[in-house]
């Protein structure tokens, strides 16, 4: 019965999400499809935008892969699998509802382009989408497995956990998935509560033999999907579903890649380390501004990009010179992956903390829908963080 309700209910929202996308034609490709965007094209330049509790802040342009083009975050998520699927002909992209651009539209024109036989759709079911990616893979072919939400993950948590991550150590060496890529839309919307809003990470840092990978940006998403898909270990890449639109930057045309398991320190500072990933990056961007300006506190401010295996040194390599580390994150905070930041971090740093690690996360409780201002956590309550630690 749950099972039939969930087919109506994700059919329903994936026939409103369709409706409010741009209707540019899916025949015309690539450089088209970019300029035709009504989220690119019609509105004026500006490195920012403000959607609900963050404002997005682009980086610089890169210079250094060649020509770029204005996009926002599903476009060079697009742009990704474009070029992995015209440099790879054995590259294969599937899921519910992609062969038509899936709800987010970030598969838009590639079966159009590449044909049915390498986009297309599959059953609603995410164990067999999982389980047909881990034979795939296997085969020798590039597996590319979309999940329609992060929230929905958890049928196929069998197949991700105990074949594909063990798939490599099992057989000794002797076969691996390590072509299979899982994508997910992932984290609050804004008004997708229970069933739309979840940040599930954690649950897979704890499985040894997969990596897990989160950008802030159009730029960063591009970059770590193409990584992850030229990887030899089976990757999941969870994109935060409320920039699709609302981040845009230049991002370069052709094929780069941007090194996993490598933190990025996006501001230096000298007082308090800021770990963030995902959205959470451009919280706590504006937290960073605002900690300068009213409490004349200095924040580093590091993206942590892959969750797991997660990059140790360079944390904690700041949080020796601030001896403070303040750590955020959307997922509830028992349990979250911050914890497991604070633990590694203590263990190093005991002797140069100046005060207690700070957790801001999400609350021990389900997403809520009307409520969800209340639940995020937002700049007041991360700048509210700083004010103790600065004050212990």
């Amino acid at each position: 019965m749950a099972a039939v309700a969930r087919f109506f209910i994700r059919g329903a929202h994936s026939k409103l999400s369709i409706s409010h996308v741009g209707t540019g034609a899916q025949s015309s490709f690539g450089a088209t499809l970019l300029k035709t965007s009504p989220d690119c094209s019609s509105r004026t330049k500006t490195q920012r935008r403000h959607a609900a509790h963050f404002t997005f802040q682009a980086d610089p342009v890169p210079t250094q892969y060649g020509p770029t083009q204005k996009m926002n975050l599903f476009q060079s998520v697009t742009s990704a699998l474009d070029n992995t699927l015209a440099s790879d002909p054995t590259a294969v992209i599937f899921g519910e509802d992609v062969a038509f651009g899936g709800v987010f539209r970030c598969t838009v024109g590639l079966r159009d382009k590449y044909g049915k036989d390498r986009v297309f759709n599959t059953p609603l079911c995410e164990q067999g989408i999982v389980g047909f990616g881990i034979g795939v893979a296997v085969a020798g072919a590039t597996a590319i497995a979309e999940i329609q939400f992060a929230d929905y993950i958890y049928p196929a948590f069998d197949q991700i956990v105990n074949e594909a991550a063990k798939y490599r150590y099992r057989s000794g060496n002797l076969f691996d998935c390590g072509n299979l890529t899982i994508r997910a839309p992932w984290g609050c919307v804004g008004h997708g509560s229970l069933y739309h809003s979840q940040s599930p990470e954690a649950f897979f840092a704890h499985c040894p033999g997969i990596k897990v990978v989160v950008p802030r940006s159009p730029v960063q998403a591009k970059g770590l999907l193409l990584s992850c898909i030229a990887d030899p270990n089976p990757c999941i890449f969870f994109e935060p579903k409320i920039l699709y639109r609302a981040a845009v930057e230049q991002v370069p045309v052709e094929s780069y890649t941007v090194p996993l398991s490598q933190a990025e320190v996006l501001q230096e500072g000298s007082d308090v380390t800021l770990v963030a990933w995902g959205t959470q990056v451009h919280v706590m961007r504006e937290v960073a501004n605002m900690a300068q300006e009213k409490l004349g506190v200095s924040c580093e401010l590091i993206d942590l990009q892959t969750i797991l295996p997660w990059d140790v040194e360079t944390v904690c390599k700041s949080v020796v010179k601030t001896g403070r580390l303040l750590i955020s994150h959307e997922a509830p905070i028992t349990g979250g992956f911050a914890a497991e930041i604070s633990s590694s971090v203590q263990e190093e740093c005991f002797l140069n903390l100046e005060a207690p690690i700070s957790r801001v996360c999400g609350y021990d409780t389900p997403f809520p829908h009307i409520f969800e201002p209340f639940y995020i956590p937002d700049k007041w309550k991360c700048f509210d963080a700083i004010k103790r630690m600065m004050k212990y």
